[in-house]
């Protein structure tokens, strides 16, 4: 951006734009599209999103745009990416940008903040290791059953936060967690996750999450999202891999 610029750039809330604001703007600033994401399965684009004086990167990915899938319905995967940053503010992790259900250039659909991620990582490291904050987004996989967690979807910063993306395919009512993310498998969950964990289920029962969840899912999902945090409360161990589902997605990056 040039230094003529009338407009404040930031992509990420360590840039000096807050959750709120960041919010704020996602919702209410005016979208315009200025490139496609194209090793996206389903229609994704780069946007600038602008109000005031403030403006920022974003990923709008409209309902018409999305890709038919078998075992989801149709026109809702926007509602699921809104769901997920939903339960990821509740936990306190910011495991997901922030993320708004909004009309746009395409007609409706979910809009993100962009996440300028470090370009010196190594996914390949980055994935094998015991970063807490890949074990933490690994529990909350588990609770919104995340289907499709692959490598690519994480946005790692050189501050050693891991962002996650592209949470489409989550919160089936069926068990469908696929992950890169195995190396806990089996393991008790840590404290600071349990009381996490537990404030979920307060919210969920009878919090503003759980209104808020009915708005985006269906009442069999929402109460299956409950049913999981309570399996993860009640055995407090990291969730095992299905034997009746694949637990890697592919590819996995």
């Amino acid at each position: 951006m040039s230094a003529e610029s009338e407009y404040t750039l930031s992509t990420a809330p360590e840039a000096g734009l807050d959750d709120e604001t960041a919010l704020g703007l996602l919702r209410d600033g005016r979208l315009e599209v200025q490139g496609r994401l194209v090793e996206a399965t389903n229609m994704t684009l780069y946007c600038s999103v602008r109000l005031g004086a403030l403006a920022a990167a974003c990923v709008y990915k409209p309902v018409r745009g999305e890709r038919p899938l078998w075992d989801f319905p149709d026109g809702t995967l926007a509602f699921r990416e809104v769901a997920a940053f939903e339960v990821s503010a509740v936990t306190g992790w910011r495991v997901v940008p922030p993320t708004v259900y909004r009309d746009g250039p395409y007609g409706p659909g979910m809009c993100q903040l962009w996440i300028d991620a470090d370009p010196e990582a190594d996914l390949m490291a980055l994935i094998r290791s015991r970063q807490p904050a890949l074990r933490r987004m690994a529990v909350f996989d588990a609770v919104v059953n995340n289907a499709d967690r692959k490598g690519g979807h994480l946005l790692p910063l050189a501050d050693g936060h891991v962002y996650g993306v592209d949470h489409g395919v989550s919160f089936s009512a069926e068990d469908k967690l696929r992950t890169v993310l195995w190396q806990w498998r089996g393991k008790p969950l840590p404290r600071d996750a349990m009381n996490v964990l537990a404030r979920l289920q307060r919210e969920l029962e009878q919090g503003v999450l759980g209104r808020r969840l009915r708005e985006l899912l269906t009442s069999a999902e929402v109460e299956a999202t409950w049913s999981r945090v309570r399996r993860l409360l009640d055995t407090g161990l990291h969730p095992l891999p299905s034997r009746e589902w694949p637990a890697l997605p592919w590819p996995p990056i």
